[in-house]
């Protein structure tokens, strides 16, 4: 089982490597993928030196797998040239999720509608993955009409250079800008670019990727994401109007059974989800489970989990798992 792990120096690549360590994902010969000028460098791997090789070199070498994190352009223009040899992609940009020939897969959700003709398959965004792994069973349950979320992303979203300038500004060092602002104590109601409808690019991932992921277009969906200053770990409050009326003990109870999903909601002694604890955690925590008074028939909740893990690179591991344990790759 040849892997390559393409980005395997940045934030997300690092993850990816940690994480096919850490569930013991089965590679007979991992093929590591970076810019141009670590080519020639190496990395550790389950106690062994690889070397970087470049990008042709890992098409070249035909590996069953290719996990991509290294921005949507690398994907537009190397993952096409990886499926013509015959290697599945699993691709964690924004490059294919919204091309309809292309799946965007969350395997505890929607694993069972990939084939083996799937050779270039989408990572969801790390806010919309999150969200889906709580609202999937309650969707089937209660049929959504419409929900309101409201995300407090880490810096690590943006990458390292927005991680850099949090602690500059925490240690009072000048330094590189990732953002328009300072981010230590502060909160920044951007994330991503701009669009002309007012929203940023964010936002309209976290309105359009539930659809397809879902599988239902019929659910509204409106968003508004902050960058605030922490390390790691995305937040979400999620207002959710349903269909059909529920108990929120049956929300508990149904959240808590569902694989990937932690409920951690005890008001009487301060038990909610933090990024704080949901760093290095594969789950996706949900708390803060209550009615919303004002109207009927919705609910609020928040979601936490760390992005760089579900988020990102163990949903990716997930998707080859799912790949190789049922004969895909």
């Amino acid at each position: 089982m040849k892997v390559a792990v393409i980005g395997a120096t940045g934030m997300v690549g690092n993850v990816l490597l940690q994480t096919l360590e850490e569930r013991n994902f089965e590679i007979t010969e991992l093929i590591p993928v970076a810019s141009e000028r670590s080519v020639g460098k190496t990395i550790f791997f389950k106690g062994k030196e690889y070397t970087i090789v470049s990008m042709q070199d890992a098409v070249n070498s035909k590996p069953a797998i290719a996990l991509f994190s290294a921005g949507g352009d690398t994907s537009l223009e190397w993952a096409p040239k990886f499926a013509e040899v015959g290697t599945t992609v699993i691709d964690n940009s924004s490059a294919f999720r919204m091309d309809e020939d292309k799946k965007l897969v969350v395997p505890e959700i929607n694993a069972s509608e990939l084939t083996k003709e799937d050779k270039i398959i989408a990572n969801p965004n790390c806010s919309t993955i999150q969200m889906v792994m709580a609202l999937a069973p309650l969707h089937k349950k209660y049929n959504m009409k419409r929900v309101v979320i409201s995300t407090y992303q880490s810096v690590s979203g943006t990458g390292v250079k927005a991680v850099q300038q949090m602690e500059n500004e925490m240690n009072d060092v000048e330094g590189d800008m990732a953002y328009h602002y300072p981010i230590h104590r502060n909160a920044i109601p951007h994330c991503d670019d701009f669009l002309e409808n007012g929203y940023t690019k964010e936002e309209m991932k976290l309105v359009r990727e539930p659809q397809k992921i879902l599988n239902d277009r019929t659910v509204a969906y409106t968003a508004t994401a902050v960058r605030i200053p922490t390390a790691g770990g995305h937040s979400e409050a999620v207002n959710v109007e349903f269909e059909n009326d529920f108990e929120v003990s049956d929300i508990r109870t149904l959240l808590d059974a569902t694989n990937g999903v932690t409920v951690q909601d005890n008001i009487e002694t301060n038990t909610y989800p933090m990024p704080l604890y949901a760093h290095g955690k594969d789950d996706v925590f949900v708390g803060r489970i209550r009615r919303d008074l004002s109207q009927p028939k919705t609910l609020n909740m928040w979601i936490v989990s760390d992005n760089l893990r579900k988020g990102a690179a163990t949903n990716a591991v997930q998707i080859a798992e799912y790949l190789v344990e049922n004969g895909l790759v």
